[in-house]
């Protein structure tokens, strides 16, 4: 007989990005969503950032599936990584399934991967759980949320959603369905933080459309858009308004050709005859009648407006004849290469328009009134914030039991921490192994803690080389140590400096000698050492030391 659930977050607490979290049910595990996060400025030469998965593949046995939400990156873009380690089935809504599947042919492992596609307002079993799919709004079409039915009671996890009105496509949250889980009766909900801090109610997506419009309007200029790719309704008003203008339309990046031809082809978008160029045409059309849908809306270094910024692209130079728009908010952490980006274009004439409050850019997340909707229609009797840093989530605890959920049952977690819910309680003490695997290239996991912190020393206090001639016959010292540096000091303004490291490398081998130390590894840890403390005690610094022994 079951007695308690299991609610192991492995991502998305703390942080934005990297959502993921396995619901444990006597010998039967789900994992909903599965995705990936950016690296924080200190990660240099990360690509992607990826959950823990170690507690999964040491229970590979029980766990029966995975579930997506929505097809953005922070809840899809791990999929690739993880199924190389697991051998689990995926369910999800069509248009998530197709941007999946694109996934998962780059990483040859589209025809060894079961994808089972579910429409909202269907339900399925794996294991102790039935799962339903309820339609939710969100930025991107199919979204949903979950209702997981467990032999102790129900949970809801909300996924990403706001209350939109009047959505673009695909029709309001299915409201009524939250409110008839809360009359039949509610363990446990899981819900989405990311905007708790913002008073009042998200905006329509409609809005933006009409921002839009007024930027269009009377506008003689190449208009350049980025977004979101996989921000379906975006991508549509935007063709819209164009085609309204007699403006024909063209792309630039391949995630936003392959979400545009995804969307188009599943029926989520209805593209007007003969708005569409090929981007090698529009250099041919006048300014006035072209409208380009870039990525790029982060600053991400080898997107298409990054490489516009910075005159790399190799199809579209920007000028004073550009009006460029920046319909996107910043993720938290991409400010500055953000405005990098912006400065670049400045620089080159273009008039650029991307502030937040001139209705270029509604959020997908539901703001204060509609989380305490959602508490009020689902009525909970333990809420555990998820998906935000750890301020919004105490903030959403706040907001819980402002809502009526009883103070004790209310759960702040952290990444790893085992949640276990009874029927009549809900304590979190025991940990999972957690943190992040970075992916640095086609490398997945090699660069670990020690690595990071070389990169650290290396970006922060730069590299010394001491390169010491050995005699290969006696092993003693030839000549004086060759010194090279880099990132640490200009060299022929230091010649001082570069005397003395030379003096304290002879000074760490002539110890040596002096006690018969003949062992390499011995004698370079020795002037390692002392030319650290010296460097350290003279300039505050501590580059990386390499010494190398060249036999000649």
């Amino acid at each position: 007989m079951i007695t308690k659930l299991k609610i192991i977050p492995l991502g998305g607490l703390g942080e934005i990005g990297k959502n993921m979290t396995a619901i444990e049910c006597g010998s039967d595990i789900i994992v909903i969503d599965c995705g990936m996060g950016f690296p924080d400025d200190d990660m240099y030469g990360i690509d992607i950032v990826l959950p823990d998965i170690s507690y999964l593949k040491s229970n590979a046995s029980k766990v029966r599936g995975i579930i997506l939400t929505h097809g953005h990156e922070d809840h899809i873009g791990a999929v690739p990584y993880v199924l190389k380690e697991l051998d689990v089935p995926i369910y999800t809504t069509p248009l998530t399934a197709a941007l999946v599947e694109l996934k998962l042919e780059e990483h040859d492992l589209l025809y060894n991967t079961q994808i089972f596609t579910k429409k909202t307002g269907s339900s399925f079993r794996l294991g102790c759980f039935n799962i339903e799919f309820i339609h939710v709004n969100h930025s991107i079409p199919d979204a949903v949320a979950l209702a997981i039915r467990t032999p102790l009671g129900t949970i809801v996890h909300t996924g990403d959603f706001k209350i939109d009105v009047t959505p673009i496509s695909g029709g309001m949250i299915d409201i009524a369905r939250f409110g008839q889980l809360g009359n039949e009766g509610v363990l446990a909900m899981l819900s989405d933080s990311t905007n708790v801090e913002k008073p009042g109610h998200s905006d329509s997506e409609r809005k933006v459309g009409q921002g839009f419009e007024k930027l269009f309007m009377g506008c003689d200029k190449r208009i350049i858009i980025t977004t979101f790719a996989s921000n379906v309704h975006r991508l549509q008003q935007i063709i819209n308004v164009a085609a309204k203008y007699k403006r024909k339309v063209a792309i630039t990046g391949r995630s936003m050709e392959n979400v545009l031809r995804v969307a188009s082809v599943l029926g989520y978008m209805d593209i007007p005859e003969n708005v569409m160029v090929d981007l090698d045409k529009v250099n041919k059309l006048p300014r006035s009648q072209v409208v380009i849908i870039s990525t790029g809306s982060q600053g991400e270094a080898m997107s298409a407006l990054y490489r516009m910024a910075f005159s790399e692209h190799k199809q579209i130079a920007v000028d004073s004849g550009d009006r460029i728009i920046i319909s996107a908010s910043a993720i938290p952490g991409n400010e500055n290469t953000i405005s990098r980006v912006i400065d670049e274009l400045f620089h080159k004439g273009a008039e650029v328009i991307y502030d937040r409050h001139t209705d270029l850019h509604v959020s997908g997340h539901a703001s204060q009134e509609e989380q305490k909707m959602m508490l009020a229609l689902v009525k909970p009797k333990f809420f555990i914030p998820v998906h935000g840093e750890y301020r919004m989530l105490v903030k959403h605890a706040e907001l819980g039991r402002i809502m009526g959920v009883q103070p004790r049952n209310v759960v702040i977690a952290e990444n790893g921490k085992v949640i276990e819910i009874t029927k009549k309680s809900i304590k979190c003490e025991a940990s999972v192994p957690t943190g992040a695997i970075l992916v640095d290239g086609s490398g997945v996991g090699e660069v670990g803690s020690v690595v990071m912190r070389d990169r650290h020393r290396l970006a922060e206090d730069g590299m010394i080389v001491v390169v010491l001639p050995y005699s290969a016959n006696d092993h003693k010292l030839l000549a004086a140590p060759e010194i090279v540096t880099r990132g640490f000091i200009y060299v022929k303004e230091a010649e001082a400096l570069m005397d003395e490291l030379r003096r304290v490398a002879m000074e760490s081998v002539a110890s040596c000698e002096a006690q018969r130390i003949n062992d390499y590894s011995t004698i370079k840890s020795k002037v390692k050492n002392n030319l650290s403390g010296y460097l350290y005690k003279t300039t505050r610094r501590s580059p990386m030391i390499l010494p190398v022994i060249s036999e000649v």
